[in-house]
């Protein structure tokens, strides 16, 4: 059902992080977001397959440079 693959962390303080993965979700490859507390999963976050995070790439490099 679920293969997904610790791709990053963003930290943001000493118990929370965003927790970036890759991998394919009922055989759907995905990015999935997701704000971490005390190392355990909040409700909060994003999973976009692979073309919605290529429409974000172009977005975030559009307003970052």
């Amino acid at each position: 059902m679920s293969d997904l693959r610790n791709i990053g962390t963003i930290p943001r303080d000493s118990n929370k992080e965003i927790v970036v993965k890759a991998g394919t979700y009922w055989n759907v490859e995905v990015i999935d977001m997701r704000w971490f507390d005390n190392d355990k999963p909040t409700r909060k976050g994003v999973r976009l397959n692979r073309k919605e995070a290529e429409q974000l790439l172009i977005i975030l490099r559009r307003e970052l440079e």
